[in-house]
């Protein structure tokens, strides 16, 4: 596909790292230099300083003949325009990231009137997936693939039967399911037959889900908790307020500490069934006093991922059953998650799956990252010209940071071996580390060669604006 971001941002960067896998062509526009500087030494796209709203500049880059443009600048009032104009152009597909809650009431309208097709809202993902755990009793950490056939999930190697100092190939593990990697002293270990697992060792497990389910329920960790029914959330920004407005829907006693006495007269005024407590939710005495022991869950979704850090904590400490911090660096999450705290939400990561989701019209279906990066759980259709087609796995040469982890071949989950040939159209579910990405391509894709190769080479040197 031709594609255009605009905005080089986390989200902008994280979206082209993941259509880079397939055979796309992506250039990102940004008014910072210094934002596509990034993008320009470590991925293979076209990067453009300049302003994306320009029209000159989206005619000049022939917006109107590419597949899909995706405008995720901090302005909710410029994405709307980059995609609204982009569509006029005549490009076939556009999106655009909005976050203000109070356009969230009109979007469709916006979505219709301006011929936006897909709207993302990373605030409001991020309130559904917290909300999955907190009012459904979901299971922390259980990411589904392949229309939920497919489901992975981790815990502690002590949970698991005999796990203590065992090789891997003497565990028993029923089919169809497997071990896909190991979590270690901070680090992602993709294991083979002879990988001793360790007690402190976190497992991550993929198959088939009722096999999951059941083994997870075995082993003391089900698949499905208790759903909670007093909630706090420390942070009344727009996450806060749409958690917050989706627990009240479900009949969940919602309180909100926030320390803007401005935003808490906003959110006593459009949430008149939450408590709103003016206050700083790092005071302990405050804590106390709001009954935070008898709290079922706490959600920190301040602006600081260290003040969420420290509160997740502090919920820990007065035991919380269920704590969710929002971070925004993805090298914190393993530091979190290695404390105790239940989970760490990205709310950027949520974003980039929500909008691959989207254009699943290509091979990538879904994406999860994993310990803040250095990992990725990624779900692909494979094509007829596939690499990977028609060949016993065991004939690859796979490298050692990647392991297929399930396929699903008309419907039925397998779980393969050295012997298994991949067909074509099929969805072939991937723990990769983040080092062994770019093989991808070589797997699954045709590389740019040829005429072609030379052509896209010479338009990525184009990168300064005045000679556009």
């Amino acid at each position: 596909m031709e594609i255009i971001i605009v905005g080089a941002g986390k989200v902008g960067y994280k979206l082209a790292e993941a259509f880079e896998i397939e055979d796309n062509n992506v250039i990102m526009i940004d008014v910072s230099a210094k934002a596509l500087e990034r993008a320009d030494n470590q991925l293979d796209v076209l990067t453009v300083r300049g302003n994306g709203a320009q029209l000159s500049l989206l005619k000049s880059l022939k917006t109107g003949e590419k597949d899909l443009l995706i405008a995720v600048t901090s302005s909710d009032e410029a994405n709307i325009l980059i995609a609204s104009t982009a569509k006029k152009l005549g490009c076939k597909k556009v999106a655009a990231r909005v976050r203000n809650p109070e356009y969230s009431k009109q979007i469709d309208f916006v979505k219709k009137e301006m011929q936006i097709d897909y709207v993302a809202n990373p605030e409001l993902e991020t309130a559904k997936e917290i909300s999955k755990y907190v009012i459904k009793g979901k299971a922390l950490h259980m990411e589904d693939f392949a229309n939920g056939r497919v489901v992975m999930t981790e815990f502690r190697a002590k949970n698991l039967p005999l796990a203590k100092n065992t090789r891997l190939k003497e565990l028993d593990i029923p089919g169809p399911m497997l071990i896909a990697a190991i979590q270690r002293d901070g680090g992602i270990i993709i294991p083979h037959g002879d990988t001793i697992i360790l007690e402190s060792d976190l497992v991550y497990i993929i198959g088939e889900k009722q096999t999951v389910n059941n083994y997870c329920t075995d082993c003391g960790k089900p698949s499905v908790s208790k759903s909670a029914k007093k909630v706090m959330i420390l942070g009344g920004g727009k996450a806060g307020y749409y958690l917050a407005k989706n627990l009240i829907k479900s009949g969940v006693n919602v309180k909100i500490v926030e320390r803007s006495e401005e935003r808490c007269r906003y959110l006593a005024e459009e949430l008149p069934a939450a408590l709103i407590i003016h206050g700083d939710g790092t005071d302990s005495d405050l804590l106390k006093e709001e009954n935070i022991a008898e709290t079922d869950a706490l959600v920190s979704l301040t602006g600081y991922d260290e003040e969420n850090l420290l509160l997740a904590l502090l919920a820990k400490k007065h035991g919380v059953p269920k704590v969710i911090a929002k971070v925004s660096r993805p090298n914190y999450i393993p530091i979190i998650e290695q404390l105790g705290i239940d989970v760490a939400i990205n709310p950027v990561l949520i974003t980039a799956s929500e909008i691959l989701r989207y254009t699943q019209g290509g091979r990538v279906a879904s994406l999860s990252l994993l310990l803040g990066g250095e990992a990725e759980v990624i779900e692909l259709i494979t094509q007829e010209n596939s690499a990977i087609v028609g060949k016993p796995l065991k004939a690859l040469n796979l490298p050692r940071g990647l392991i297929v982890g399930a396929i699903v071949r008309n419907g039925e989950v397998i779980i393969p071996n050295g012997d298994t040939v991949v067909g074509p159209e099929e969805r072939l579910i991937i723990f990769i580390l983040q080092s062994e990405v770019k093989i991808l391509k070589k797997l699954f894709y045709k590389t740019r060669g040829g005429v072609f190769g030379e052509l896209w080479n010479s338009y990525k040197g184009l990168r300064d604006p005045s000679s556009i």
